[in-house]
């Protein structure tokens, strides 16, 4: 499968900026399975500055600075990714969960794959006992990892309500466990919290999910949107596995990865600095259109 992805940002500004500098995540990941084809980015106003570079996690990472006046900021992405996953693994053959804990903790690599980083609580997901119990129903004695965060993500989807009112980006996992309500950044975290509970390692992955219109019904341009779900570290010989809570579904060819992280700090698409005053208004859309094996 072949997809296109435009991503617009717009910013409205409720002052005149004199200075926006700008972090930017958008470039899909290249790694087995999705290879980026093609990808630009298109911004208004045009940046002074631009450079890119690899953080810790091998997500592509660009800077840009704007120093020409403005009330408006425009920034569009254009990729175009290849996406041929594997199937997953038989969840029965993967090792059990005590057995992928006790590598974790036993890693010395701290090369961009590693689950030392994935751990220990990050800057957006605590620990806290009730994730951690939760997620222990579903990890029995010896049980095989894949197949028990497979039946843990079926069960946030099943216990947890997709209200996007519910929460905020500032929403805490405690806060959305408790609510039993949130959005796929919050059921991610959720997910994350329980899992680190357990001491398995576990990465929060960004990115988009094509939607299917119902039979009959037209795509409506601008209906998909950034998607969030988790990875989970299933040993040496499995590696990063992907999981979505909020479609009971594994990572598949109608996922595009963007960036992994501890949790959603470490991977926002666009975050900066800005020299105005006032506040501002956001609009995002996002198309994730097949090129290849429509259907």
């Amino acid at each position: 499968m072949i997809y296109d992805i435009v991503h617009l940002t717009r910013y409205t500004y409720n002052g005149p900026v004199v200075v926006n500098d700008c972090v930017l995540r958008l470039r899909p990941r290249s790694e087995p399975g999705q290879l980026v084809l093609a990808f630009r980015v298109e911004a208004q106003p045009t940046p002074r500055d631009w450079g890119e570079h690899s953080d810790a996690f091998a997500n592509r990472v660009a800077r840009m600075r704007i120093e020409t006046p403005h009330r408006e900021m425009s920034i569009k992405s254009i990729s175009r990714v290849e996406i041929a996953r594997a199937a997953p693994p038989l969840a029965a053959l993967t090792p059990a969960w005590e057995t992928v804990a006790a590598e974790a903790v036993d890693t010395q690599s701290l090369a961009p794959d590693s689950p030392a980083f994935a751990l220990y609580p990050s800057r957006l997901v605590s620990l806290f006992p009730a994730a951690a119990a939760y997620a222990r129903e579903s990890f029995t004695d010896r049980r095989p990892i894949y197949e028990a965060a497979v039946e843990l993500t079926k069960r946030i989807y099943k216990d947890f309500a997709f209200d996007s009112k519910a929460t905020e980006v500032t929403t805490s996992p405690a806060q959305a466990f408790e609510a039993r309500r949130g959005v796929c950044q919050d059921f991610a975290h959720v997910m994350i919290a329980g899992l680190r509970g357990l001491g398995l390692p576990a990465l929060y992955v960004s990115g988009y999910i094509r939607t299917i219109p119902p039979p009959g019904k037209a795509r409506l341009q601008g209906a998909d949107a950034s998607h969030a779900w988790v990875a989970v570290w299933c040993g040496p010989a499995y590696g990063w596995l992907g999981l979505d809570p909020t479609n009971a579904i594994p990572e598949g060819d109608d996922h595009i990865v963007v960036a992994r992280g501890r949790d959603y700090a470490d991977v926002p698409p666009v975050e900066g600095v800005v020299l105005s005053y006032g506040g501002h208004e956001l609009d995002v859309e996002v198309d994730v259109i097949p090129v290849v094996g429509k259907t």
